[in-house]
């Protein structure tokens, strides 16, 4: 797995470069992030567009780096497909991260 890392404005755009966040990738995805999360002091947006599926590993890796951020940094979640859409809404993630439906609308609200 690679990660694609852009700075855009005040936020940090991380987007995975993979189908699948899995147990086959979970630790991978997690070491990959802890670099990012060290030097975060504002938002990460992290672009989900091209994982097609997440599991359950998946879901954990994510909160893992939610976690590993330090106010004021903040992890919001961008562009999730309908199938990842729903393992975060039916296991109520979605009250837990902030979730935006496009890159551009995220982007919008740190312009506002």
């Amino acid at each position: 797995m690679e990660l694609a890392i852009q700075q855009c404005g005040g936020a940090k755009i991380v987007r995975p470069e993979a189908a699948r966040i899995d147990a086959a990738v979970a630790i991978e995805f997690k070491d990959l992030m802890r670099p990012v999360c060290a030097e975060a002091d504002g938002r990460i947006l992290l672009d989900l567009s091209e994982v097609q599926f997440i599991d359950s590993s998946g879901l954990g890796a994510v909160v893992a780096v939610m976690k590993m951020l330090e106010p004021p940094a903040t992890l919001e979640l961008v562009t999730l497909n309908p199938t990842v859409d729903m393992v975060f809404r039916l296991t109520r993630m979605d009250s837990v991260f902030r979730i935006h439906a496009t890159l551009d609308a995220a982007l919008a609200q740190d312009a506002a």
